[in-house]
């Protein structure tokens, strides 16, 4: 359950946050030896490279990253890409900074891990050895759960993963061009990133504004309000009060079926037309997890230290655990930089810390943009205590405002410093 906190201005949030991260990114003196452990690290999001840097630069271990995608790109802040505000080359950044770090990176695709030969196999057939794997391959759409979804892929892209935001953006400038309805639909939790629909919402209605576009932009909610509750109030005040004019907000309007012939979306509260439409299906963690025994919708891992509850060589981090989290980047990357750390402790054959008293969690920083310009801060604590759930305890912008704007892309470009270089 959420407790207040004492509020933290802009400054110190970012200030805390990126001193942390630093000075854990700054490691310790390589040991002796030549025989070094190997760590292999699935996905080069948030995450994966958390760790994969971490335990560079530590130096305790042979790191190998594995990652389909020959470049980042975030999917944090990529709203100012999708509404037209920003160039995609914003978001984007080449992985020769993980290159020069010393990581091996393997561009390919996991089909399978084999736990019994700790080895993960790639759509290739490579197999890679580990003696520790950590697990960051982010989410998968469940399309089975909207009807009709498997016909319409192609022409209705979520944009939840790195790359896919070029396509949403490509619907958003025909809908600008010709107008009509453009229907964003927000998913029961747990889902990545959850304020992301309605900063679209929010970003795409104030290009319509300035491009004087006629038609409505339409977001179909399937939970009563914006959830958590403690994020409500700024976004809710976006919908309300900012963009009355160009939202029609549909609150407890669960999407259970697509007709892409007909154009028309069924959902709890009836059909909806659309001209275009950006549906965020419902997520679970990839099939991989599934696959290698490690969990079902998501990971089961134990807390505090993300190890799989399977199998004592494998941690699972960032929205692929099943914990009560926010799945963010900020959460991702601070969850990587920590499992980093447990695995040096783990090959120096130190014991775990003992047990006992209330324990950190890595906290979530993110932004929710209500303009191009301006955005509400939502930062999130969270502490767990023995035999308890985790506890989070919110500090958000009640509304908007220009300082947490800035805030917002100066957080961007510092966190994907420290994880490209």
């Amino acid at each position: 359950m959420a407790r207040s906190i004492t509020p933290w201005t802009r400054r110190r949030v970012l200030g805390t946050g990126l001193a942390g991260t630093a000075a854990a990114l700054a490691g310790c003196a390589t040991p002796g030896g030549s025989a070094r452990p190997r760590v292999v690290v699935v996905g080069g999001g948030w995450g994966g490279l958390g760790a994969a840097r971490t335990l560079a630069r530590g130096g305790k271990a042979k790191v190998t990253l594995v990652e389909a995608n020959g470049g980042f790109m975030s999917c944090p802040l990529s709203a100012h890409y999708i509404a037209g505000w920003q160039p995609a080359s914003d978001f984007q950044r080449s992985y020769d900074g993980v290159d020069r770090a010393g990581i091996e990176r393997v561009r390919e695709r996991v089909q399978s891990i084999d736990r019994a030969g700790s080895a993960v196999v790639t759509a290739s057939g490579k197999r890679i050895g580990y003696d520790f794997l950590v697990l960051s391959p982010g989410i998968e759409y469940m399309e089975e759960a909207i009807a009709g979804y498997a016909q319409a892929r192609d022409q209705l892209p979520v944009g939840f993963r790195a790359f896919e935001q070029i396509a949403v953006r490509e619907q958003v400038d025909r809908f600008l061009a010709k107008g009509g309805n453009f229907v964003i639909s927000v998913p029961a939790p747990p889902s990545r990133c959850p304020p992301a629909p309605y900063e679209r919402a929010f970003l795409i209605a104030e290009q319509m504004r300035r491009k004087g576009v006629k038609g409505k932009l339409v977001l179909l909610d399937a939970n009563p309000g914006p959830l958590p509750p403690p994020i409500a109030k700024p976004l809710l005040n976006g919908i309300k009060k900012v963009y009355a004019a160009e939202i029609d907000y549909i609150p407890n309007a669960g999407l259970t079926a697509v007709d892409i012939g007909r154009r028309t979306l069924t959902t709890a509260m009836g059909d909806v037309p659309f001209t275009e439409a950006n549906l965020v299906l419902p997520q679970r963690a990839p099939a991989l997890i599934r696959q290698a025994g490690l969990g079902e919708r998501f990971a089961a891992v134990k807390l505090p230290s993300f190890q799989s509850q399977a199998d004592e060589k494998i941690y699972v981090i960032g929205d692929s655990a099943g914990v009560p989290l926010p799945k963010s980047g900020h959460v991702a990357f601070g969850t990587g930089v920590q499992v980093a750390q447990d695995i040096a402790r783990r090959i120096d054959g130190k014991p775990a810390p003992a047990p006992g008293g209330v324990v950190a969690l890595p906290a979530g920083i993110c932004w929710a943009a209500v303009t191009h310009d301006q955005a509400a801060m939502i930062n999130v604590a969270a502490t767990l205590t023995p035999g308890q759930p985790p506890k989070l305890a919110f500090q958000v912008d009640p509304e908007h405002n220009a300082a947490s704007g800035k805030g917002s892309m100066e957080w961007g470009r510092q966190m994907w410093g420290n994880m490209l270089g």
